[in-house]
């Protein structure tokens, strides 16, 4: 994705190059990310040219953002039930 966001359109043969993976198996990967709309496809010819789709990738920046601040909620709220059972419970080896 960062690749595509950078350098604009690319061939699939030119993104599955970096990678030890057979064609088919970038071609399912890239069907995948379509699916999600987190990229488009456009066929000329025989060449097929992927994009990546700026709405789809806002999309899921904004679901990922809601997730992460749940996250962070939880953590918090983790975090002081922690604090608060340390207090209560007393520590190995220590007396009141």
């Amino acid at each position: 994705m960062q690749r595509l966001s950078e350098e604009g359109e690319s061939r699939v043969t030119a993104l599955a190059k970096p990678f030890r993976v057979s064609l088919p198996a970038i071609s399912r990967h890239l069907r995948v990310l379509e699916n999600a709309r987190l990229i488009k496809r456009q066929r000329h010819g025989r060449e097929q040219l992927i994009s990546s789709d700026a709405a789809g990738l806002e999309e899921a920046r904004k679901w990922i953002a809601q997730c992460a601040a749940g996250w962070e909620t939880g953590f918090d709220t983790l975090d002081e039930l922690l604090k608060t059972a340390q207090h209560i419970t007393p520590q190995k080896g220590k007396t009141r």
